[in-house]
């Protein structure tokens, strides 16, 4: 099969290989308007998020996605499944508010505490140092709604960087070599 396809790119003369290339790139710049529009519309940063834990069990589940929105003008209410970032992590965190803690100052700030469903101590241990509450800065998104077990793919690729380079390639190849 890849002999195959090795072949098919050498009878392609340049005008072809040139369309084929110019039809990969529209595919990665189609990609990329569609998540950006995602972002306007979402007020998001990340509008789509894979859980990488089973903390949130048995709400969310290890590999399911989740559509994320983030209007700055809601409140945070307890209960409420919130996806954030702390100082000196990369990756966000999924988990439900648990507390909030409102100042009654002229700035009305609102402050709030996170845990897992499925973890026994609320997430302090997780913040940056010496930080004992959230703010809204720090919030990427709020749950919406989730497709389970499809960001399996994206867990897989993570952890088995072979495998992410097998996938891309084949994809790549098959978007040059496919004549449509």
């Amino acid at each position: 099969m890849l002999q195959s396809i090795f072949d098919d790119v050498q009878r392609m003369n340049k005008r072809q290989f040139l369309y084929q290339m110019l039809s990969f790139g529209m595919i990665v710049t189609s990609a990329l308007m569609i998540w950006k529009g995602l972002m306007v519309v979402t007020g998001s940063e990340s509008p789509i998020v894979v859980v990488l834990s089973g903390s949130m069990e048995p709400a969310f589940h290890r590999g399911d996605l989740l559509f994320l929105t983030n209007y700055q003008d809601e409140p945070v209410r307890v209960g409420e499944i919130v996806v954030f970032k702390v100082e000196g992590r990369d990756i966000p965190i999924v988990h439900r508010v648990l507390k909030l803690h409102e100042k009654g100052d002229q700035n009305d700030t609102v402050k709030f505490l996170t845990k897992g469903d499925n973890n026994s101590v609320d997430d302090r241990g997780l913040y940056a140092a010496g930080q004992l509450w959230l703010t809204h800065k720090d919030i990427v998104g709020r749950a919406r709604g989730f497709l389970p077990y499809v960001g399996m793919v994206t867990i897989c690729m993570n952890e088995y960087p072979k495998f992410k380079y097998a996938v891309l390639s084949v994809l790549g190849l098959y978007v040059l070599v496919h004549r449509e």
